[in-house]
Formats: structure tokens, sequence, C-alpha cells
């Protein structure tokens, strides 16, 4: 995505054209083709369609979008969230199965990825990690967003990985629950009351204070910027937060797993 990004950028500065004109010749807002350019948003196959043809390169961006890795291929909906979420001013995540994937450590991550099915061939394995672990940076960002999570205590219980790795998961997210910018709460197994069961969600706040969500089951992502159905995860949320544990209640209930384990 990075190199597709350089191309464009090295093909419009050989044309002689600024990214003002360029990206008004194209019909794209410039701030996006910059983000293109610096490979932090992917091109999107009619938009490079229309590149080369502005640019007089022949079909060169569009085969490039049409050959990327399988790895670099990730749903739309995704995309623009991994988008959103680097920018973001709050994140609100509530996670059930897994601990949630900005609180991964490495060892944690990769046994998550190693369940896929179908599997990752090894390459591809290798740089899904690599982008999970690469997202993280926002946790120690000086501007670092609001973090809150919510996480199901089963998703701590999960045998996922050996021993170790789940004792240094436990571990992390002890320290990570320290961080000024960071809400973990657990959700309790034994809680008579559980908002979440319609599965994992997300909710981002933009820098423009836009309220967005963001959901994924098995049969794909969904991105979520219909105000009312916002409205009605950003409300699961708050229910979620007054039946979960506190945050210093969570953080003993982490103790006591590492003392379980």
């Amino acid at each position: 995505m990075k190199m597709l990004g350089r191309q464009l950028a090295a093909a419009r500065r050989a044309a002689g054209m600024s990214q003002p004109e360029f990206s008004a010749r194209v019909n794209i807002n410039q701030e996006t083709l910059a983000s293109i350019e610096q490979g932090r948003r992917p091109l999107k196959l009619d938009t490079a369609e229309r590149c080369d043809e502005v640019l007089g390169t022949r079909g060169m961006l569009a085969a490039g979008v049409m050959n990327l890795p399988e790895v670099d291929q990730f749903p739309l909906w995704a995309e623009e969230y991994m988008d959103q979420e680097k920018v973001a001013i709050a994140l609100s995540w509530y996670d059930a199965l897994v601990v949630p994937g900005l609180l991964q450590t490495e060892a944690y991550a990769r046994a998550v990825l190693e369940n896929r099915v179908p599997a990752y061939d090894p390459d591809s394995l290798e740089t899904t990690l690599r982008l999970r672990l690469d997202r993280q940076e926002i946790l120690q960002r000086r501007d670092a967003p609001t973090l809150s999570f919510v996480v199901w205590e089963p998703a701590l219980r999960l045998r996922m990985g050996s021993r170790e790795i789940r004792q240094g998961q436990v571990r992390y997210l002890r320290e990570v629950a320290e961080l000024p910018s960071v809400s973990l709460q657990i959700l309790p197994l034994g809680s008579p009351s559980h908002a979440g069961v319609d599965g994992p969600f997300t909710l981002l706040e933009s820098p423009d204070h836009q309220q967005l969500a963001y959901t994924e089951s098995q049969r794909g992502s969904q991105w979520v910027s219909d105000p009312e159905e916002v409205s009605r995860l950003a409300r699961k949320y708050a229910m979620l937060r007054t039946q979960a544990l506190t945050t210093q209640d969570s953080m003993g209930l982490l103790d006591r797993l590492l003392g379980e384990q």
C-alpha cells in the first residue's frame, strides 16, 4: 500500500501537478490524496483508474491496486476504521471473545492469528501481526485518545496459547490499566446482567466530534455512521460500564487471574 502511494506521488510530481491541483482533477479531497500518497489510506480501484487517466500512466496504478498482496486488501469497512482509529480522540471498545487488539501482546496476538481458519501462510501471518501491533502506537502518543475498554471475563480465561503467553497477556493488561488515558473494566462471568450479548463493537469519536461505530462478526465487518444506530450502541456501552467491575476492582481481578494461571 505504501509503495503504491509512493508511485502515485512520483507520477503526480512527474506530471508537474501539485496536490491541490491534482486532487481537484481527480475529484478527491486533498487530505485524502495526501493520506494515500503517504500509505496511510488505501488507493481504491475507481480512484486509481481516474489517476491513470489524468496522469497518462496507462493503467499502472489500477493494476497495482488489483495486484496488492492479499494481506493488504482489508475489507473496505476495516480500512476506513483503521484510518479513523489513527486520529480518533476517543475510543470505547467492548470485547467478549479475546482481548481487544489494541491491548494484545505480540505472543498473544500471534496465538490469536494462528487460530484463523483458513490459516494464514507464514508471510501473511507475520505481516498481519505487524500491522496489528503497529496500531498500538496510539497508546503511547503524547496526545493519546481517551481509551475505554470493557472486556467480558471469559475472554481472559480462554486458554489462548501457552500458560506463559496467557500470564504475559494478563500482566500486560495490568500495566496498561495504569496508563492515564486508559480505563479498563472487566465484566465478570457472574454478572446477572449483560448488555453485550449481541457481540463486540467499538465506538469512536473523530477529531471533528463525529460519533461513529464499528462492528465485526463471522460474516464480516460493518462501519456504522447512522446516528440512530450509533446511539443504540453508545447506550449499550454505557450500560456495560455500569454492569462491569470498577477499574480498581478490575485490576484486582487481573491480579487474582495472575495467581490462578
